[in-house]
C-alpha cells in the first residue's frame, strides 16, 4: 500500500491520527489529552459524526479549512478495559490503512490519552504501529510488467509524533518489518527464480551488510562428507542443486560462555511431491514451502540490524527442490541419518521433515546449542487442528516454551501448544527401519512431524518446533498483509533472542 514509510519529527502532517474508545452507552467520548489537542474542534466535529462509534477499527473523518487543510481521522479503539496489543494492531492497520488510500503524505500519531488509560506501553504500542506500517510498506508487484507497475502509485508516507517513547517505537518498529518484509519477499518469489543457490545468495546479501555475519553454504561431495543425506536425497531429482545455508552471527564483545541459539528452517524452494505427487491443484502455491527458512533469514537480518544480542546465533536454512525424474527417491528407500537413526520412505511428499532432520542433527552435533528452535510449513494438518490463527508448537522444555510464548505475545505471531507424549513416536516405528517419514494413518497428524523431528534432537538440548503451515501465507489480504507470504516467524525469532538473558 504504502511506497516507503519513515519517521521524521519535521514533516508537515496532512493528516492528524487520533483514537477513541467505545462507550458503555452513547456516543464514543474523548479522553482530556485528546481533547486538548482539539485547537481547531476538527476531532470534536469528528466525534460527532455517525459512524463514530468507537467501535475497534471504526474510522470517522473530519477537515480544517484554511491554506493547508488536515484530515483528522479518529479510529476507534474499542472498549478500554479490552484494549490488548493485538487489538491496536488492528486499530492501526484499519487507520494506516486509510491513510494508504488517501494517499496522505506525512502524518501525525497521537494516542498519549488512550493508551495511558488503557494501561498499554506507549513503546511498545509505537512499535507494534511501526510493524503494521512496515508491514504495510510490502511491494507484491515486484514481478509485474514495466507498464504495469507504472500505472501505480503507491503514496510515500512520513509518521511522527509527539510522544517520544510512541515515535521511538515507531522506529524501531519500522525496522523490525523489514526482516519480515524479507521474508515475505523470499517466500513470495517464484520458484523458477526462488531456488537453493537464490536462498544462498540472498544470504550473502546479508552478510555483506553486516560484519557480524558470515555464511557457509554446505552443497555437494560436502553434502556426502557431512552425512546430510535428508537434504541430498530430496533434491537429487532436481537441477538446482540442494544445499544447507549456515548463516552466523557473531557478537564483537560475546557475553562469556554463551552458547549459540539455533534457528533451523524448511526451506523446500518448490514441492511438487515428489513421485508421491500432489494431485487436484494442491501443487500450486507450493512456493512458500520455503517459509521456514525465509523466517529465519528475516529474523537474522532484524538480529543483525536491531537487536543486536551478546550472544552468537546461528541459523540452518535446509533447502531443497522436491522434484519429480528419473533420479528421485521412491517410497520404499531407507535412509541413514547422521545420528544412527534409518528412516524407511513411504511418502516422498512428507520431504521436510527429511532435511530438517539433517538440519536438526548438524545443530546437535555442531553447534554446542543453548536451544534449538525450527520453524517449517510441515504438515496440513495443523491447519486442520488450528487454521490460520494460531501456528501450532511444540515444546517439552518449560523455560524455552516460556520464552517463545512471551515473545508470541510480543509480536502477535500467535503459537498454540500440542502435546509431544512419547506415545506419539509409536505412530512413526517402521517395520523395516527404525522410523517411517510418515504414517498413512492421520490419526494425530500434525503431531506425527513433531514426533518424528524429536528422534533427531539430542538429549539434553532444549528444543521448540513451530509448524507454521497455516499462518505462512494468506489467500486474500488480510490485516496488513496482502495476499502471499506473511512472513510469519521472524519477528518471533528475533523477539526469543532479544529477551534472552
Amino acid at each position: 500500500m504504502f511506497d516507503a514509510v519513515t519517521v521524521s519529527s519535521r514533516a508537515k502532517a496532512d493528516a492528524l491520527v487520533v483514537g477513541v474508545f467505545q462507550a458503555d452507552s452513547g456516543p464514543a467520548r474523548l479522553d482530556d489529552a485528546t481533547t486538548a489537542l482539539d485547537e481547531t474542534e476538527t476531532i470534536a466535529e469528528a466525534r460527532r459524526r455517525p459512524e463514530c462509534s468507537g467501535e475497534l477499527g471504526s474510522l470517522s473523518e473530519a477537515f480544517t479549512s484554511g491554506r493547508s487543510p488536515v484530515r483528522v481521522l479518529l479510529v476507534g479503539l474499542g472498549e478500554k478495559n479490552k484494549l490488548t496489543l493485538e487489538r491496536w494492531r488492528k486499530a492501526m492497520t484499519s487507520a494506516l490503512k486509510r491513510l494508504a488510500h488517501v494517499k496522505a503524505a506525512a502524518a501525525r500519531l497521537e494516542f498519549a490519552g488512550p493508551l495511558d488509560s488503557a494501561g498499554l506501553d506507549a513503546e511498545r504500542a509505537g512499535v507494534a504501529a511501526g510493524e503494521v506500517a512496515g508491514l504495510l510498506a510490502y511491494d507484491a508487484d515486484r514481478y509485474k510488467g514495466a507498464e504495469a507497475r507504472k500505472k501505480k502509485t503507491r503514496p510515500r508516507l512520513a509518521l511522527r509524533s509527539s510522544q517520544s517513547p510512541f515515535e521511538r517505537g515507531l522506529r524501531r518498529g519500522l525496522s523490525i518489518a523489514q526482516g519480515a518484509n524479507l521474508a515475505r519477499e523470499c517466500s513470495d518469489a517464484p520458484p523458477n527464480i526462488a531456488n537453493p543457490n537464490w536462498m544462498a545468495s540472498r544470504a550473502r546479501e546479508l552478510a555483506r551488510k553486516h560484519e557480524e555475519i558470515s555464511v557457509t553454504v554446505v552443497r555437494g561431495a560436502a553434502l556426502d562428507k557431512e552425512r546430510l543425506v535428508g537434504i541430498k536425497t530430496v533434491g537429487q531429482a532436481s537441477v538446482n542443486p540442494p544445499c544447507l545455508i549456515r548463516i552466523e552471527y557473531r557478537p564483537r564483545k560475546p557475553a562469556k560462555n554463551a552458547r549459540p541459539i539455533v534457528l533451523v528452517g524448511k526451506t523446500i524452494t518448490y514441492d511438487t511431491g515428489g513421485l508421491s505427487l500432489k494431485i487436484q491443484g494442491s501443487m500450486a502455491g507450493m512456493k512458500h514451502d520455503m517459509g521456514g527458512g525465509a523466517a529465519c533469514l528475516g529474523a537474522m537480518h532484524i538480529i543483525a540490524s536491531l537487536v543486536r544480542p551478546n550472544r552468537p546465533v546461528v541459523a540452518l536454512l535446509a533447502a531443497a527442490e522436491n522434484g519429480v525424474s528419473d533420479n528421485a527417491y521412491r517410497p520404499d528407500d531407507v535412509l541413514t541419518f547422521r545420528n544412527g537413526k534409518t528412516v524407511e520412505i513411504t511418502n516422498t511428499d512428507a520431504e521436510g521433515r527429511l532435511v530438517l532432520a539433517d538440519a536438526l542433527c548438524w545443530a546437535s552435533d555442531k553447534e554446542k546449542p543453548q536451544a534449538i528452535i525450527d520453524m517449517a510449513t510441515l504438515t496440513g494438518g495443523v491447519v486442520v487442528a488450528l487454521g490460520s490463527t494460531y501456528a501450532g508448537m511444540w515444546c517439552d522444555d518449560d523455560d524455552l516454551r516460556g520464552r517463545v510464548e512471551a515473545a508470541a505475545n510480543a509480536t502477535g505471531e500467535r503459537v498454540w501448544r500440542l502435546p509431544l507424549h512419547e506415545e506419539y513416536t509409536e505412530l512413526m516405528k517402521s517395520s523395516v527401519a527404525d522410523l517411517v517419514n510418515s504414517n498413512p494413518n492421520r490419526k494425530a497428524h500434525p503431531i506425527q512431524g513433531a514426533a518424528f523431528l524429536q528422534q533427531f534432537v539430542a538429549d539434553g538440548i532444549p528444543w521448540c518446533h513451530v509448524d507454521i503451515a497455516g499462518v505462512s501465507d494468506v489467500e486474500s489480504p488480510t490485516g496488513p498483509y496482502v495476499k502471499g507470504a506473511t512472513g510469519f516467524g521472524a519477528r518471533l525469532a528475533a523477539r526469543i533472542v532479544e529477551d534472552w538473558r
